[in-house]
């Protein structure tokens, strides 16, 4: 390791307030082209229907901390990662938000495309930001015997307590790939492990034959790794999920939601698979995080 720089929403699910938002518990299926027309998001945007892109604040942020460790995890490979402070605050004992990055991306992928470091400095939480390379993995072990979730929780969360910042009890964060797998972590960690989890745009699939080969090589990944029908994994651990209307994976992240053994904040609005949109939710997804981290300024 380098040393650190300084619609209709199916049963059991109850409208809570404003168009789209719902809290939802308890049932689903649908593939991710199931209830999606061809070229359906690129209309939506042309229409003017997806919503408004979301900006990120002009706000001076706080100190960061970078480096790179070998993980044994991920079979060897150098994995880079940093860590947002708020303003003028050290790490010391802070609480942590950790968030995943999605498919093609990167851990920068939290502080150069979504600003979540400028973010933070605008939300007045006293919370960290952690992000880590993921690779291409799904966050989960894959035959090649990379696994970039066991690599979060063995390693990185680890490293981050070895900074000063207080990991006993995390909250998750991801978007699309990073989505699901801050779900997916999340139930594995448990409520006594996990503060929070919140997914946007999460990749998910009902159906295994419309899973994508770059997360579930086939039917036997898929029923090892999905996180349908596991969703009693998150009993007692306060849950979030954003996906806009025009996503292709809309149907799929309604049809979880609904199969959650709990209520949740759930907000099904206008808006596709862009970080427009993911720059539009994150002021509520931070809320959320630092309020169940006992972090909100």
């Amino acid at each position: 390791m380098t040393q650190p720089k300084a619609p209709a929403l199916g049963r059991r699910m109850l409208l809570w307030g404003g168009a789209g938002t719902v809290v939802a518990a308890g049932v689903g299926t649908a593939g991710v082209a199931s209830g999606v027309l061809p070229g359906r998001g690129w209309l939506e945007r042309e229409l003017g229907l997806t919503g408004s892109d979301g900006e990120v604040p002009v706000a001076t942020p706080g100190e960061a901390i970078h480096g790179s460790f070998v993980s044994r995890r991920r079979g060897g490979v150098r994995t880079e990662w940093r860590v947002a402070l708020p303003p003028g605050v050290e790490a010391d004992d802070l609480p942590v938000l950790v968030f995943l990055h999605g498919l093609g991306q990167s851990h920068r992928t939290a502080f150069a495309s979504l600003g979540m470091d400028r973010f933070l400095a605008a939300s007045g939480a006293r919370m960290a930001v952690a992000a880590v390379d993921g690779g291409r993995s799904y966050w989960h072990r894959r035959p090649s015997g990379e696994d970039a979730g066991a690599m979060v929780l063995e390693e990185f969360l680890p490293m981050l307590g070895r900074l000063g910042l207080a990991v006993q009890r995390p909250a998750l964060m991801g978007i699309s790939m990073g989505g699901y797998g801050a779900l997916r972590l999340a139930g594995l960690l448990g409520r006594e492990g996990c503060a929070s989890v919140g997914a946007m745009s999460p990749a998910l699939w009902s159906d295994p034959a419309s899973a994508s080969h770059s997360g579930f090589a086939d039917a036997a990944e898929y029923a090892r790794f999905s996180v349908f029908h596991r969703q009693a994994d998150l009993r007692g651990i306060p849950v979030r999920l954003d996906c806009g209307t025009a996503d292709p994976f809309f149907p799929d992240v309604r049809d979880y939601a609904a199969g959650l053994p709990h209520a949740a904040r759930v907000e099904f609005a206008p808006g596709a698979h862009t970080v427009g949109y993911w720059r539009r939710v994150l002021p509520a997804q931070f809320e959320f995080a630092a309020t169940a981290l006992g972090a909100a300024g």
